[in-house]
């Protein structure tokens, strides 16, 4: 099958979460041979910003770790969708696109009518900035792939879509994986960007303050970290090393004891029950995980057997302090974590969910006001006979 993607990068994963469940879902759709073309803007903002600040080693280190992937750059006004959509049985749309490349992809389903054409949200802009997401146009959409069952009543409930499915993030396990037999660099790794002040509280009462005052062995990776939050991580203790590539972290979390999840307000307040792709990937990689309070309202995981929760930043100290002593408990917290990635929350388990959609679709589709209606494939076939 032809599958087309429109998405802001598969490139570069700085400042850019969604590109990390990207690589996987098409690093697996290659795999069972499907023709995967990916499109993403040229000179997009988390490309250059990779750039300008690692230069094309970045890239390159990329293109060596994901050497089967590769995108396609466009400009929006010289964009000849004919041919970008040419074929395509299967089209998704990232939420971080532009509203004309939205609009335009929608206008060009009307035309064709060839191929099934899904909107794709993993962000809380639906309820942080409600104003740009109105602006999308998704009448000529089939639905929409939500990340979270909230995000997708919300779609729903608003009228933005005529359909929608909860489609969660997952992980890569050939690349997420544990490692074993690394000499151990410190207590406690966290790989996680600062942002736009949307859990600067969280971060000081379940992260800073409790290696600060139990004096751990810590270190932090991440970007958008502001002169006043890098005196914060000195005063804490906390060595900061900057971006660190997606792909590194297994080995990253292979060096250290144990790791935290601090989720941002909106996912907290708003859209609960929906976790950072950094939780799967923590899990996945075999490192004990304890999270600052999130609310798992679709039962993803098994709090207090996949990961500790923390209710306050005293608790938060006591998990710590346990894990930094306790091999046996850091070990089994690990594997039941693991355990639970492998057994439902793959890229091999989402690909298996995004097929049976547009099946769905198609099975919808065969039957329209009661008259057999031939799907593309058959259409296909048809023309073939024909000619």
């Amino acid at each position: 099958m032809r599958i087309v993607l429109f998405y802001h990068s598969l490139l570069s994963d700085w400042n850019h979460g969604n590109a990390h469940f990207l690589r996987g879902v098409v690093s697996e759709l290659l795999l069972r041979g499907h023709d995967v073309r990916v499109y993403e803007p040229k000179n997009g903002w988390s490309l250059g910003n990779l750039r300008s600040e690692h230069g094309g080693d970045a890239i390159r280190a990329f293109r060596r770790a994901y050497p089967g992937l590769s995108s396609i750059q466009y400009r929006l006004d010289r964009f000849d969708l004919d041919e970008a959509l040419d074929r395509a049985e299967l089209v998704i749309v990232h939420e971080w696109s532009e509203h004309e490349l939205v609009r335009r992809i929608g206008q060009h389903r009307v035309r064709s009518r060839g191929y099934r054409l899904l909107f794709h949200d993993t962000h809380h802009r639906a309820v942080t900035d409600e104003a740009a997401m109105v602006k999308y146009d998704l009448s000529h959409y089939d639905g929409t792939l939500a990340f979270g069952e909230v995000l997708r009543e919300l779609y729903l409930d608003r009228g933005w879509t005529q359909r929608a499915w909860t489609w969660h993030e997952a992980t890569d396990t050939r690349v997420f994986r544990p490692i074993a037999d690394r000499p151990c660099e410190g207590d406690l790794v966290w790989i996680g960007n600062w942002g736009d002040e949307e859990r600067t509280a969280e971060l000081h009462e379940f992260l800073l303050e409790p290696v600060r005052s139990l004096g751990l062995r810590a270190r932090i990776y991440g970007v958008r970290y502001p002169d006043h939050a890098r005196k914060a991580l000195k005063r804490a203790g906390i060595a900061y090393d900057g971006w660190l590539a997606n792909f590194d972290a297994p080995e990253t979390f292979a060096r250290f004891k144990f790791t935290v999840h601090v989720p941002r307000r909106p996912y907290v307040r708003a859209l609960p029950g929906i976790p950072t792709i950094r939780v799967f990937e923590a899990l996945a990689c075999g490192i004990p995980l304890i999270c600052a309070p999130w609310n798992d309202a679709e039962n993803l995981f098994t709090a207090g057997r996949d990961y500790l929760v923390a209710r306050s930043g005293e608790q938060m100290k006591r998990h710590m302090r346990m894990l930094a002593n306790d091999e046996h408990a850091r070990r089994e917290l690990a594997m039941h974590g693991h355990r639970t990635i492998l057994s439902r929350h793959t890229c091999a388990h989402r690909v298996d969910e995004l097929i049976g959609i547009y099946h769905s679709l198609e099975s919808t589709q065969a039957t329209t006001n009661g008259k057999p209606h031939n799907s593309m494939r058959q259409r296909r076939a048809l023309a073939a006979d024909r000619s």
